[in-house]
């Protein structure tokens, strides 16, 4: 089973005002187990052809000087699609993501994502845990997931976090969680070498056979003699 953890950073809060996507992040999940990088992750800064709001860049740090030089969405939208497939997407606060999304594919032309391709975090964690907070850096705090290095919000950095925050509220990240590493044709998933034993004798003994005869000579008409 293949998910996809996604996050976005924008110039503001609302698409609808003129606001766009300028970081996409993605992450890869096969199994809910991470995939290894670098081709289980997805990630660019895109040009949004607009100012920075000056809140959005106290968030973020993404600046206007930054990104002038970064490609802009239709650019990058071929690569997006096929990196994402029809894989289900997994987000912190899905509708906000996906009307941001939706909002650059009605530019284009392209298929919009529907709310049913969503799998929403903040959803689960409120469900799960009525009356806490619910925001990414609290889920971090209440699993143990460090979340030390996320000074300003980072769509790749807070993807990573969510990604294990996601493994959580699923019931607990599984033993011996691991990237999933290229492995032979035929190969368990077991991930430990066989050990070649020698075979064990099994042929009894002079003595074993002579008790047994001993035994055989108390039992009326025994089967191991006919």
């Amino acid at each position: 089973m293949r998910e996809i953890v996604l996050d976005t950073e924008t110039t503001g809060l609302d698409p609808d005002q003129g606001d766009r996507i300028v970081e996409i992040g993605c992450v890869e999940l096969v199994n809910h187990v991470r995939t290894k990088p670098p081709g289980g992750i997805f990630h660019c800064y895109i040009n949004p052809e607009r100012p920075m709001a000056a809140a959005a860049a106290a968030v973020h740090g993404l600046t206007d000087e930054f990104l002038a030089d970064k490609p802009v969405f239709a650019d990058i939208v071929e690569e997006f699609l096929t990196f994402v497939g029809e894989s289900p997407l997994v987000i912190h606060n899905a509708p906000f993501d996906l009307k941001f999304l939706n909002a650059e594919f009605r530019r284009l032309g392209r298929p919009l994502f529907g709310p049913d391709r969503a799998i929403d975090t903040l959803v689960i964690a409120r469900q799960r845990y009525p009356g806490a907070q619910a925001s990414l850096d609290a889920l971090c705090r209440r699993f143990g997931v460090d979340g030390s290095s996320r000074v300003l919000h980072g769509a790749l950095l807070d993807t990573e976090l969510l990604a294990e925050v996601y493994l959580e509220l699923r019931g607990g990240r599984q033993p011996g969680l691991v990237l999933i590493e290229d492995r032979p044709a035929g190969d368990a998933g077991l991930g430990r070498p066989r050990i070649a034993r020698p075979a064990r004798p099994h042929a009894p003994t002079p003595d074993e056979l002579a008790a047994h005869e001993a035994l055989l000579d108390q039992i009326k008409e025994p089967l191991w003699r006919r």
